[in-house]
């Protein structure tokens, strides 16, 4: 859960600022704008899929 407490003379909007870049910097608001429509299945393995990192393949085999 993020919280943010009241800096000395901190107005509301300084506030917001930094509670929207704590949101952004979890990954919050990037999960609910995924989440906000749906997805199909095939569409959720193709994205995690391009998430993984890929498997290195070893060039050495390759008769010379």
């Amino acid at each position: 859960m993020i919280k943010v407490k009241s800096r000395g003379n901190e107005t509301a909007e300084q506030m917001l600022r930094r509670f929207k870049k704590m949101c952004e910097k979890e990954g919050l608001t990037k999960d609910i704008k995924r989440v906000a429509y749906y997805e199909k299945p095939s569409e959720k393995r193709r994205r995690q899929a391009r998430s993984k990192p890929k498997a290195r393949t070893n060039n050495s085999s390759r008769g010379r």
